[in-house]
């Protein structure tokens, strides 16, 4: 998907969550689409050979009670130790990162499908990798 195209979705998604929709309905007891900064949700799961531990960002969320699906960025503390020959300088084992992914919450529980970008290096191209964690929503 190129940038343009990423773009206008993104804005698109921002513009739906603007007002509530509902379906088939015109009560507001019905679920809802609805920007939110911060759900209460800390996760910790597995990505690229490595671990991560992040709290939900600013999200687009669709909630009908008890259950909740955000689509969002998630600000992460990323645990890796990278491999490097003898000598040659390592990044640290933990850095912060930022995420994009899919939370989904019934009740306390939470699952999250995160994607993080590694970038470019001298010896391999940057790349997306998708994840897989498990939290706990307050």
């Amino acid at each position: 998907m190129t940038t343009k195209k990423s773009m206008a979705l993104l804005c698109l998604l921002f513009a739906l969550s603007a007002s509530k929709v509902y379906s088939q309905t015109n009560s507001a007891s019905g679920p809802a689409l609805k920007p939110a900064l911060w759900d209460g949700v800390i996760v910790a799961g597995y990505v690229d050979n490595g671990a991560y531990l992040n709290f939900s960002g600013p999200n687009i969320k669709y909630s009908r009670k008890p259950v909740i699906l955000a689509v969002g960025m998630l600000p992460s503390l990323r645990i890796k130790e990278d491999k490097v020959a003898e000598g040659s300088p390592a990044n640290s084992t933990i850095t912060p990162s930022l995420g994009f992914g899919l939370t989904a919450s019934y009740k306390h529980l939470a699952v999250q499908i995160p994607v993080y970008y590694t970038n470019k290096t001298a010896a391999k191209d940057g790349r997306w990798h998708p994840g897989f964690g498990l939290g706990y929503k307050f």
